[in-house]
């Protein structure tokens, strides 16, 4: 039914989501929901509150060891699709320093930041939640990415995670011993360190975004369905 322009499903339509709601919410509890079922949670229940679909882009602004990616893989279970450009880095390159030059890093980053764009196009397009595991070190970065959120028609979300040093040294220094395995853990020492935090910089005021407390559950209300406005 349509009422003033607006989608109202019937009372069958209702009763078999609510029941496939019901299903899916156990599935949770038990923890045998995967992905899918996560994504499907939120469909369903923006069907019965009726109100469009907006999707979230969740950017994520820090420097290494800040948490970006313990974060990024929380909101997966949310239902947010994780993309990770370092990642797709590791699978094509290999190791930063050893299996390529340091000094060939943005050059070969630059292609797989295009994949990765095309590629949230595609899933914002979709309607799907998407967080991006990247450091968007720079205002006009960070600027390109939200354009790109934009103009598929999502709503993009800025959210920095600050540290300390001894914070992001501490985290680096443990996750250095697994960067032969670990995708994630590319080896830094603490004078590559020193020299990120002289590039990056943090999202000022002119800039809306949440700062991420260490909590995801703290930023769901956001992520998930409050207006942008929301965001400081």
């Amino acid at each position: 039914m349509n009422n003033g322009g607006q989608y109202t499903p019937d009372d069958t339509l209702i009763s078999a989501l609510e029941q496939r709601l019901g299903t899916l919410l156990g599935a949770r509890r038990d923890g045998s929901l995967d992905q899918r079922g996560h994504s499907e949670i939120k469909q369903i229940s923006r069907v019965l509150c009726n109100r469009p679909h907006e999707p979230r882009c969740v950017l994520l602004s820090g420097l290494p060891g800040s948490g970006k990616t313990t974060l990024s893989r929380a909101l997966i279970r949310h239902g947010f699709v994780r993309l990770c450009p370092d990642e797709e880095m590791w699978q094509r390159h290999g190791h930063y320093g050893r299996d390529f030059p340091r000094g060939q890093f943005r050059v070969r980053e630059r292609p797989i930041l295009e994949d990765v764009a095309a590629e949230l196009r595609d899933l914002l397009a979709r309607g799907e939640d998407t967080v991006v595991d990247h450091g968007f070190w720079t205002p006009e970065e960070r600027a390109e990415w939200q354009g790109i959120a934009i103009e598929a028609g999502a709503v993009p979300v800025l959210v920095y995670l600050p540290a300390t040093h001894d914070e992001l040294w501490s985290r680096i220094s443990q996750r250095n011993q697994q960067s032969d395995s670990d995708p994630n853990a590319i080896y830094f020492s603490e004078a590559d360190l020193l020299r990120f935090q002289g590039r990056f910089v943090p999202p000022g005021p002119d800039e809306p975004h949440m700062i991420y407390s260490g909590d995801p559950e703290a930023l769901m209300p956001v992520l998930l369905g409050s207006a942008p406005g929301s965001l400081s």
